[in-house]
């Protein structure tokens, strides 16, 4: 995929995560069911999730298809990718 529609497909998949998050503000307010609104916040971390994971791929292939990358930057990239998987 190329460049600008990966960054079109993040900031709809963050407008949606953004709607999400204010229906499940409205849920509490209508004081809807717990499991409902657990529901909707395991929508939310699924589709952070997928963001996180969208951007670091394309971080890492950025940085690791490029020439005469050093081992510290290898390293870099690897401490990035394990901060996100935690």
């Amino acid at each position: 995929m190329e460049q600008q529609q990966i960054r079109k497909d993040i900031l709809n998949r963050l407008k949606t995560i953004k709607g999400h998050i204010q229906g499940i503000e409205k849920m509490i307010e209508e004081e809807k069911s717990c499991e409902d609104i657990l529901l909707q916040i395991a929508a939310v971390k699924s589709s952070v999730e997928k963001v996180g994971s969208i951007i670091i791929e394309g971080h890492a292939k950025d940085c690791l298809l490029k020439e005469n990358i050093t081992s510290e930057e290898v390293e870099r990239i690897l401490k990035t990718v394990m901060k996100f998987a935690k």
